[in-house]
């Protein structure tokens, strides 16, 4: 719903920068017949990047083309890196299953343990996302399975630079976000000392990394909240399209593209950025918002047209066109009223409207069955990344606070704010410039 994004398809695989590592080959031969992963990746485009709205429960995408529509068959072939520039997870693809967890690091654990887990960490994401098994005691889950764009992600929270007696080298970008007026945030499921994310486009391989990745926490850490999610599956769709949310909406029509200029700009610390250990890495806020769907489908789809500003069925925004015309919030009706109404989440979405404040949304929708009161807990794991969330999520959120249409059937009810380093480097784990300096 919001005019800034949702990476869309998960068809799209991730094509490295030319600063990224060759890939990782894996140990598992493809089979006679079967183009390589390798060559599978090789081929594909770069598409279902997102630029983000931040309380929003909603994005946009650009749909890929027709010639990038991943066939069924190649799914668990598909591969990403996981050495190069950047992490893996920001600008892939959105795939169909996610993880979100958090760990604190155990009472005792300090800097020395930390690297050591980051070390392992790295290593099993490694193995895992070239279709290896893990190295040691794996559970065999995904056996049968190649990759499937399986990416692990890891960033650090602000109470970790505490524990590890690293609080000079915490940036300031990671200081806790203020407080909003559709907060209604829960402690235990909210921050915490370590975040990983997972996604991958099959079921099992997902949940093959998460297991994983608990076991490999051992002592030194444990878990402090996990969320699970997904999106729609590569291939549902009769030609790849862009994606709706769980209140039916198209989402992800206004997603911003690699090849603007602007692009690393608002989602990537640059190279000579502050502190140096975050060069090229991101600040991810996560939030989990539930959707009051009870209420939302009570609207009639007039009234859900005007709480969002655009056309359910295609996206096209109120003022006409298509889904990518421009909106047009001057446009009036026969009797002067704005067509786009003066709170619709699309108008105060807009990066023009909040002084060119945005940020790469990245979610995963959620259903965690049905809570006490008889009402779906749904909604949306609100992923976002930019560069400075003072300048990317904050603003954005502030301009939603004071009147958007949809705050009356969402709740933000979990929030986190993670440092995400640039990538590893070929022979190099995640966060060892920070831990080893």
């Amino acid at each position: 719903m919001a005019d800034q994004s949702t990476p869309g398809t998960s068809s799209a695989r991730e094509i490295p920068s030319p600063e990224a590592s060759p890939d990782v080959a894996s140990s598992n031969a493809s089979p006679k017949g079967v183009m390589s992963r390798r060559r599978l990746l090789g081929t594909a485009g770069a598409t279902g990047l997102a630029l983000g709205a931040a309380g929003a429960a909603v994005g946009y995408t650009a749909a890929p083309s027709a010639e990038e529509a991943t066939p069924l068959a190649s799914v668990g072939m598909d591969t990403v890196m996981f050495h190069g520039k950047h992490q893996p997870g920001i600008t892939t693809a959105l795939q169909a299953r996610g993880h979100l967890v958090a760990f604190d690091l155990a009472a005792g654990a300090g800097r020395r343990e930390a690297a050591a887990l980051l070390r392992r960490w790295s290593e099993t994401a490694r193995r895992l996302m070239t279709g290896e098994a893990a190295a040691h005691e794996d559970t065999d889950v995904a056996r049968d399975a190649g990759p499937s764009s399986l990416t692990v992600t890891f960033g650090f929270g602000h109470s970790f630079f505490a524990r590890t007696g690293l609080e000079k080298r915490r940036p300031v970008a990671l200081d806790p976000l203020p407080d909003f007026s559709s907060d209604h945030l829960d402690k235990a499921r909210s921050n915490g000392d370590l975040w990983v994310q997972i996604g991958a486009n099959d079921a099992l391989v997902a949940f093959h990394a998460l297991r994983a990745i608990q076991k490999d926490a051992g002592s030194a850490a444990r878990v402090r909240w996990q969320m699970n999610g997904f999106n729609r599956s590569p291939g549902a769709t009769a030609e790849p399209m862009t994606a709706r949310n769980l209140m039916g909406q198209i989402d992800g029509t206004r997603n911003p593209k690699p090849s603007e200029p602007d692009f690393d700009g608002r989602v990537f610390v640059p190279a000579s950025g502050d502190p140096e250990w975050m060069a090229n890495g991101s600040y991810a806020v996560v939030r989990r918002i539930r959707m009051l769907l009870d209420d939302w489908e009570k609207l009639s789809g007039k009234a859900q047209e005007d709480v969002i500003g655009r056309r359910k069925t295609n996206g096209a925004p109120l003022s006409g066109g298509t889904e990518t015309t421009a909106m047009d919030l001057d446009r009036t009706d026969a009797d002067g009223n704005l067509v786009v109404p003066i709170n619709a989440h699309a108008r105060i979405t807009r990066p023009d409207q909040n002084g060119g404040a945005a940020m790469l949304r990245r979610p995963f929708s959620f259903h965690d069955g049905i809570d006490t009161d008889g009402v779906p807990d749904a909604g949306l794991l609100f992923v976002c990344w930019q560069a400075d969330p003072v300048r990317g999520f904050v603003p954005v959120q502030r301009k939603l606070d004071r009147g958007d249409a949809l705050s009356t059937f969402i709740r933000h009810e979990s929030s986190g704010l993670f440092a995400v380093p640039g990538g590893a480097a070929q022979g190099e784990y995640v966060g060892q410039r920070l831990l080893e300096a």
